[in-house]
């Protein structure tokens, strides 16, 4: 017997429902979801209290100009935009810092980011004309 096998016979894991495990998804929290008209500044510092204290974390699809909010991890929210129906080339992470201002607003900075095949070899945005359009997007959406 393998140990996939041991998992799948056991009873603790019959019993979660399959969305609770998630990887990175925190079931106490509240639920991530996908921003289409504005959101409030004031909306996004309540959010960042409840995760990080300071910061929430978006996913932004450049084509739909739409963007994910309130998950654990930008990986979460960028499999909710891929479930759906985003295309993973324009999907972009970033953190927003309410509390702040200016360039300190939004930090471009996100695993997600790193994709070679697109020549972005960081975690940030190289492309600066992806940067503006993430920015717009951004801005368009939260009511400040």
């Amino acid at each position: 017997m393998s140990l996939c096998d041991t998992f799948r016979g056991s009873a603790a894991v019959a019993q979660l429902p399959v969305k609770q495990l998630v990887v990175g998804s925190n079931p106490t929290r509240g639920a991530m979801e996908i921003i289409t008209r504005k959101i409030s500044v004031i909306k996004l510092k309540e959010l960042s209290k409840r995760m990080f204290g300071n910061l929430v974390k978006v996913v932004v699809d450049i084509e739909k100009g739409v963007m994910a909010i309130d998950g654990e991890l930008h990986a979460d929210e960028q499999a909710l935009l891929l479930e759906n129906g985003s295309k993973q080339e324009n999907l972009w992470g970033a953190n927003i810092y309410p509390d702040k201002t200016g360039e300190e607003f939004i930090e471009f900075d996100s695993v997600i980011n790193i994709r070679p095949s697109q020549q972005n070899r960081s975690r940030g945005v190289d492309n600066l004309e992806t940067r503006k359009v993430i920015l717009e997007i951004i801005n368009k959406l939260i009511e400040k």
